[in-house]
This record gives C-alpha cells, structure tokens and sequence, in this order.
C-alpha cells in the first residue's frame, strides 16, 4: 500500500487542473476536478496500484482485467470523453461518442496537461500532452468527432504556442465562440 505516494500525486494532480482551470476561467469545475478520486472505492485501489509514474488504474487493469476505479471515476467525471458514450441504435457499432459541451473539453486538456507534468516530471515539454493523445488516437474511434478535432486543434497549439497563448486562447476564443467558427476563423491545424 502507498497511501501517501497515491494521496500526493492525485493532490499534486488536482492542484495543477484546478490551477489550469482558474486561468480560463472555469473556477467551478477547477474546484470539483477530481473529487471523485477522494472516495473509498478509487483511493484504496489507487493506493494498492500507485507506482507513481503512470496510472495506477492501469496496473489494476493489468492484473484484474478491469480497473473498478476507473469505471467509477469516467462515470462521475464529465471532463472524460468516455463519460459521453452512449447507444446509438443507427450505429453498426452500437456506441458512440456524444458531442462534448466545450467546457468540458477545455477541463480535459487542463487535465492532460497536468497528467503529463505528474507522470513526465522534468522530462515534461509543451509536446507531450500530444504525444501521448496521438499515441492513442487510432483508438478513439468512439469520441464525438467535434471532440476529437477540437482536442488535437488545442494540443497542437499547445505543443507550437505554449501554455500562456493556448490557455488565453481557451479562455477568450475557444470557450466564447462555436466550434464551427473557431474552425473556420483559425484553421484545424493553426
């Protein structure tokens, strides 16, 4: 058990997002962020998994098959895409992903952002909150695809702008104006 190694990395964790979220303006959800992980059933099995340079739900995942911690934290947390799957009964594949409120999507790339500094340490750069969601991207077939471009838009700009230009541009443009006009003013890859 590493209660203190799991109870300081997820509140160093909350800390950043909550931190992140205040400079885009998004003070309540920088408040909540995370709560979840406080509870009973995600702590002790974060506590029993930590290693503390990765998820400790994907150990958990690794030696049980599934992370019990992980289904309950995506279900409570709407800053996940996975929170935001549902049936779809015209879909060959059953589920897929719902469009994602804007202020969600921006919560989540505070929380990428502060996953990789936890996890990466002084190894962390502007690019490796991409770099890890292009590791994965092929897999993301079920994510609503407005959410999808709009995670890679902000992540790009992230990894060529910096974290200042791409949180003012979060908060006065991206969270301000639809999607489709962001896009059509700023390009998908500017």
């Amino acid at each position: 058990m590493h209660i203190w190694g799991h109870f300081r990395t997820i509140t160093q964790h909350k800390i950043l997002v909550t931190s992140y979220c205040f400079r885009i303006g998004l003070f309540r959800q920088g408040l909540a962020h995370d709560l979840s992980k406080y509870a009973p059933c995600e702590f002790w099995k974060g506590c029993r998994y930590w290693q503390g340079n990765r998820s400790p739900n994907n150990a958990e995942r690794e030696e049980t098959g599934v992370s019990l911690a992980w289904l309950h934290h995506k279900g409570r947390n709407k800053h996940h895409f996975e929170y935001w799957i549902d049936y779809d009964l015209s879909s060959d594949t059953l589920i897929t992903g719902m469009p994602i409120p804007k202020k969600y999507v921006a919560e989540m790339i505070c929380d990428r952002i502060a996953a990789s500094r936890t996890y990466e340490g002084k190894a962390y750069t502007d690019r490796s909150a991409l770099n890890y969601y292009m590791n994965g991207y092929e897999k993301f077939w079920f994510v609503h695809e407005d959410c999808r471009e709009q995670l890679k838009f902000l992540l790009e700009m992230l990894a060529e702008k910096g974290e200042e230009e791409t949180f003012r541009f979060i908060r006065n443009v991206f969270l301000k104006r639809p999607w489709q006009e962001v896009q059509k003013e700023y390009g998908k890859n500017e």
